[in-house]
């Protein structure tokens, strides 16, 4: 089974041209198959309040009404996403850059909360992977922003984290998938501001207990919720950390283990 490396960018590295140069030099030094997945930054909210919209946040999750969706779109879609694959294609990686509703590689349904409107906010309900497949064989390095669409003609704002997620899930059962976290951080600290505190191996009886001390907190726990949901349905390793990580494997991150 040929190996596929899924590594998803957080707003933070995308916010810093000179990390972000970094990253996607590193990035187009991993050999074989690869995909990359790239947040939205701070880039849409700076663009949102240009305009007079006041960014609405729940849980770290951005409610998205109908203007703030033009705008992510704009952003993600647009802005970001094309310059880093115009980046990419200048490190000699051959990038396609994609939203979910492009080939209908994601599908998604518009998120139906009890008691939260998150609006025009997508949850993932299929990969296609055969054209993902088809892609990667043919040596293009899709790179996907978070946005989704519902296959009635409606774009979704998505979870950065859970589309990694969703595609490493997916194209595990053509690929032995590695997916890979990257942030600013050097993976998951004990102490959110001793960046020294790195845990270097979670499994889920750990994450429970952190969980639990609250020691892990906030953002963090849905994006290790959808690592362990990963890990149990096919992906085969997953690491969180910097993006150092890519290029030298001694560089101290966090695995994460069933």
């Amino acid at each position: 089974m040929n190996k596929l490396s899924i590594i998803k960018i957080g707003g933070n590295i995308i916010d810093n041209p000179t990390e972000l140069e970094q990253f996607l030099t590193d990035f187009s030094k991993i050999e074989g198959h690869k995909v990359l997945v790239h947040g939205g930054g701070k880039s849409a909210t700076k663009m949102a309040q240009s305009i007079g919209l006041v960014p609405q946040m729940i849980d770290g999750r951005r409610i998205t009404d109908a203007p703030m969706l033009d705008v992510v779109v704009m952003i993600y879609a647009g802005e970001i996403n094309k310059n880093v694959v115009a980046q990419l294609q200048a490190n000699g990686t051959n990038a396609v850059g994609f939203s979910g509703a492009d080939g209908n590689l994601i599908l998604s349904t518009k998120r139906n909360h009890p008691t939260i409107d998150y609006g025009f906010v997508g949850d993932v309900q299929k990969v296609n992977t055969p054209l993902l497949e088809t892609l990667l064989n043919s040596g293009i390095t899709p790179v996907f922003c978070a946005i989704t669409h519902d296959g009635q003609g409606q774009l979704l704002n998505t979870n950065a984290d859970t589309i990694a997620s969703e595609l490493a899930i997916a194209l595990s059962h053509v690929f032995e998938v590695t997916l890979t976290y990257c942030f600013e951080k050097p993976g998951v600290l004990y102490d959110a501001d001793d960046d020294s505190s790195v845990i270097e191996q979670i499994n889920h009886q750990l994450y429970t207990k952190l969980k639990a001390e609250k020691a892990i907190h906030s953002g963090m726990i849905p994006k290790l919720d959808n690592c362990f949901n990963s890990l149990s349905k096919g992906v085969q390793k997953i690491k969180i950390g910097h993006h150092r990580m890519l290029q030298n494997a001694s560089v101290i991150h966090t695995s994460i283990e069933l």
